[in-house]
């Protein structure tokens, strides 16, 4: 533990928070797990057992109103994001929020403007974002490399065999796209960083929640991308980068895997090591760090509300296809 650390909350004792956040706090230099609210009284006995938490809480408006609590992480259902982001906020807290951040871009709007407005950060979890992947990925892009890019596929995918889950769950902003399409979206946006401007898609519905979606964006300067996320299939994570010079393949663009991307150009292929150093640490320490030097943390703001703009202008498409 550094001499300088933030007392983080975690607002739902959710399995992304038990498995991932949790531990990553605890990992962290500059953290410290100081309180856990949750409405189940058997989730909190089982934080207390496997976390020591110091403090729990069964009431969310209690925790936020503690004076010692600095940072809170989100990892409620969707349609709750901007309902307790803002709520942190207002009580003076910073604010790590689960992907995707918001519902659309108006929820989005709203919640940046709620962070400005009481002088705290706010920062959407995309993990991926802190992998050393990601990091050699644009390096490989600017470089040039890969000429002008001209196609993307991007696909996260899995078998969802977990009855009654908040994921099938429409009033909870469930469907495969907010819940993992929302990723090779966001990677797409990182990128190009711009919106395309249009969008041609396709999805299955069951329950009121789409199970698998595909979508082809088209770019003013004659990109295409094509994004795909499902709950009804073997699991894949690939993306491939194609330029008029060579290809990136990636073949797990999201999970911070040990391995190598291959880049495959007229002289031959190469492959570039990259390495797991712990995606969800190095998040909550970047955010952990931001707070602490008064910076912007890594994941802007600016790149979750172009990422809301996106998923709108998906799901619009959608509903056009219907």
């Amino acid at each position: 533990m550094t001499s300088q650390t933030i007392k983080w909350g975690v607002l739902g004792y959710a399995r992304i928070a038990k498995n991932s956040l949790i531990p990553a706090i605890q990992e962290a230099p500059n953290s410290e797990l100081y309180a856990v609210a949750s409405r189940d009284p058997e989730k909190l006995k089982e934080c207390r057992e496997l976390f020591a938490c110091p403090k729990l809480y069964e009431d969310y408006d209690a925790m936020l109103e503690d004076p010692e609590l600095q940072a809170v992480y989100i990892p409620l259902p969707n349609s709750m994001h901007k309902e307790w982001a803002i709520k942190a906020m207002r009580k003076g807290k910073h604010v790590l929020c689960e992907k995707p951040i918001a519902l659309n871009a108006a929820e989005c709007r709203e919640m940046i403007e709620a962070a400005e407005q009481s002088g705290v950060l706010l920062m959407e979890a995309f993990m991926y974002r802190f992998t050393e992947l990601a990091l050699r990925v644009k390096e490989i892009i600017g470089s040039g490399e890969l000429g002008e890019l001209k196609y993307i596929h991007s696909t996260f995918r899995f078998l969802l065999d977990r009855p009654n889950t908040i994921k099938v769950r429409p009033e909870l902003g469930g469907g495969s796209l907010y819940d993992v399409g929302c990723y090779p979206v966001s990677f797409v946006n990182m990128i190009t960083g711009r919106a395309p401007v249009s969008c041609v898609s396709q999805s299955v519905l069951e329950g009121g929640v789409d199970v698998i979606f595909s979508a082809l964006m088209k770019y003013e300067d004659g990109l295409i991308a094509a994004v795909n996320s499902g709950f009804n299939a073997q699991k894949d994570t690939r993306t491939e980068i194609i330029g008029t010079k060579g290809k990136l393949e990636i073949p797990d663009t999201f999970s911070g895997m040990d391995g190598a991307i291959t880049v495959i150009t007229d002289t031959g292929a190469r492959e570039v090591p990259v390495r797991d150093t712990g995606r969800y640490t190095l998040e909550v320490t970047d955010f952990a760090e931001a707070i602490l030097q008064k910076r912007p943390p890594g994941m802007s703001l600016e790149d979750s509300l172009l990422n809301m703009q996106v998923l709108d202008m998906l799901f619009a498409s959608i509903d056009a296809a219907r």
